[in-house]
């Protein structure tokens, strides 16, 4: 059977359907084929066009490999908003199954079994304030609270700012930071933060 060739594959978080081709010889539109056939049997899971995960795998992903895998379902983007305060534990509000991006192309919602990404599409002068850290584009502390806090001055965005803990982030970078936002932002930021 090629499912059992493919054991080369449960070390990677998802892989295209020419590495499937390649590690079983075959054509890529024959393996392309297969990857859909095994897809519809529930071996594995569909990312997007191309991508493919094993259904094994997908169960044991830490949250790291899930920001991974959000990275690559919108491109560009860079995780953010409670999800990246959640992982920086700036925030007690807690996220399953749920992962949350800025984007610059558009906003958008995949849903991969109980998974749900979402991204949001910010202007291009506010797509910054995010580094690579261990293979994956996250958003700084400050970036994180500022666009979701932007978010939420458009009416976009729930966010529970009870849950925050504002006294933890960097007030230098978020002061100068915060200048590039609308007022209504800025405003909200200053009385959530009093600065």
């Amino acid at each position: 059977m090629n499912y059992a060739k493919l054991t080369l594959l449960r070390e990677k978080i998802y892989f295209p359907a020419d590495e499937v081709a390649r590690v079983l010889g075959i054509q890529p539109a024959s393996a392309r084929v297969l990857c859909s056939r095994y897809a519809r049997q529930g071996l594995f899971y569909r990312l997007k066009r191309g991508f493919f995960t094993l259904a094994e795998k997908w169960k044991a992903l830490t949250r790291e490999e899930f920001f991974q895998v959000a990275n690559l379902l919108q491109v560009p983007s860079y995780i953010s908003f409670t999800t990246a305060l959640a992982y920086y534990n700036l925030t007690t509000q807690t996220q399953r199954n749920f992962w949350e991006s800025a984007a610059r192309k558009r906003t958008r919602k995949f849903q991969i079994e109980q998974d749900e990404f979402y991204y949001f599409k910010l202007k291009p002068e506010l797509y910054f304030g995010f580094e690579k850290k261990k293979g994956v584009f996250i958003a700084a502390p400050e970036k994180a609270f500022l666009d979701a806090v932007y978010l939420c001055s458009l009416g976009r965005y729930s966010l529970d700012i009870s849950a925050l803990e504002p006294g933890k982030f960097d007030r230098g970078r978020l002061k100068t930071w915060l200048k590039r936002y609308p007022g209504k932002t800025q405003k909200m930021v200053k009385k959530i933060c009093r600065i």
